[in-house]
């Protein structure tokens, strides 16, 4: 399995150039099919330069050493990026939205969990595809390099969390110094005025101290919870109920926190499905949580609500 060596020194070494044992199994998609009902620069028979921004994704995703750990082929993390183009400026000036994805195995079933999904509706970059799509974490190249490497650090940091107690937190504070390098960059979405869905305020909720209930959940909810649903289902149950009252602790810190929210729109069906053959008593304190910390998926519990 992983070597899960967590020291301050895993930041540093997150930055060598890939050479073997690359991190991700990442499906990358680029939809331009909304440039064909607009009157921005595009031809209907030029395809190429999106089949290669497609392409230039792909290597810069999957081609590149990420961490200095070493993963098996059959232990890549799962993930998907989607680029849907709504406008073309110019000959590399692009505008849409961006989508990311990931997933995650649960232990001994064919089952895997949603554990991130985040979608921004105004993501402008560039991309000429005579240039390599270069990045560096203190030096910003583009928007495009550094909002993906970004979205990658920020899925190691959620997918170590679930797996080792705070055990993301290097990833999350790589995603932190990549997000600081480009708040200058003139670009929406690296800084706090950026609205609260902004890269800037997803990350400070995961490096703020006060909320690190919110890395424990992802731990209890993956590890202590799913992981346990083969071998002792009430003790999984337990464990995600405790997962569930931590992000409540956070809530009492600071309602509404992206990152809560976040956490209970990728999770709320699955947690209907674990919760409804369970004792009315555990429903009713899965309801009572949801109902406080996600008032508009309490509604989707509510036959948890009478009992």
């Amino acid at each position: 399995m992983f070597k899960r060596l967590f020291f301050a020194t895993v930041a540093m070494c997150c930055l060598s150039v890939m050479l073997c044992a690359q991190e991700f199994r990442c499906a990358v998609q680029v939809n331009y099919q909304k440039l064909q009902t607009t009157t921005q620069q595009y031809s209907s028979g030029d395809t190429k330069v999106f089949e290669s921004m497609k392409r230039a994704l792909e290597e810069f995703v999957n081609g590149r050493r990420w961490t200095n750990l070493e993963f098996e082929q059959h232990e890549k993390i799962d993930c998907s990026i989607s680029i849907v183009l709504n406008e073309q400026s110019s000959a590399t000036d692009f505008k849409g939205q961006l989508q990311v994805q990931l997933r995650a195995p649960v232990f001994n079933s064919n089952y895997s969990t949603g554990l991130f999904n985040y979608l921004e509706n105004d993501f402008q970059f560039s991309y000429n595809e005579s240039q390599p799509i270069d990045f560096e974490v203190n030096t910003f190249y583009s928007n495009l390099s550094s909002a993906v490497a970004y979205y990658l650090y920020v899925m190691l940091g959620i997918y170590f969390d679930s797996y080792g107690m705070m055990g993301g937190e290097p990833f999350f504070d790589m995603a932190a110094s990549i997000a600081q390098t480009a708040e200058n960059s003139g670009f929406k979405g690296w800084r706090s005025s950026d609205g609260q869905k902004s890269r800037y305020w997803f990350m400070e909720n995961h490096t703020n101290s006060a909320y690190s209930a919110l890395h424990t959940a992802y731990y209890y909810y993956q590890r202590m919870g799913l992981d346990m649903m083969t071998k002792d289902q009430p003790e999984a149950r337990k464990n995600i109920l405790h997962a569930l009252d931590q992000l409540r602790e956070v809530f009492k810190v600071r309602p509404n926190l992206l990152s809560v929210t976040q956490f209970v729109d990728v999770k709320i069906s699955e947690i209907v499905s674990i919760y409804t053959p369970a004792p009315a008593e555990e429903q009713k304190k899965v309801f009572d949580i949801i109902k406080t910390i996600s008032p508009i998926n309490a509604n989707k519990l509510q036959g948890f609500a009478t009992k």
